[in-house]
């Protein structure tokens, strides 16, 4: 494998680009021969929760100013792997009140836990046009329990 492997795509901001969001990170992982994404572990599921929340949020919450949203992948060393999200919105993510009757409010707070979890972590950058993209940094294999 490379020392390093990078892919992107970009989505329109429609609630169908959610599972095209999730089915293009899965895809990419198993022609990178990552089997079955990052199968035999927990990680492929946490990939997979992840990218939708991500894809989610730049869906939802970027409230029409951002008309697409990009999804990035890198695999680094066979080690890492680094999954963004970058919309054009200027507003950064923010851990909303979470009342028990609610649906929504939670995700950044499981996508940070899921994160953590794993033995990896989460970051939020600038872009140069005013939005931001928010990356998951995860070792490839899950963190010792």
């Amino acid at each position: 494998m490379a020392d390093h492997q990078e892919a992107s795509v970009t989505l329109p901001s429609a609630p169908a680009s959610v599972t095209a969001a999730r089915r293009y990170v899965t895809d990419t992982l198993a022609e990178w021969g990552v089997a079955g994404g990052i199968s035999g572990n927990d990680l492929a599921d946490t990939v997979r929760l992840i990218v939708s929340e991500l894809a989610t949020n730049a869906v939802q919450h970027t409230f029409g100013q951002s008309p697409t949203f990009t999804v990035d992948i890198r695999l680094e060393r066979d080690e890492t792997l680094r999954l963004g999200v970058t919309d054009s919105h200027p507003r950064w993510p923010r851990r909303l009140p979470a009342a028990v009757q609610q649906d929504n409010g939670r995700g950044m707070v499981i996508i940070r836990c899921l994160a953590a979890e794993s033995g990896g972590s989460l970051t939020v950058v600038p872009t140069e046009e005013g939005g931001k993209t928010v990356w998951i940094t995860l070792p490839r294999r899950a963190a010792p329990a």
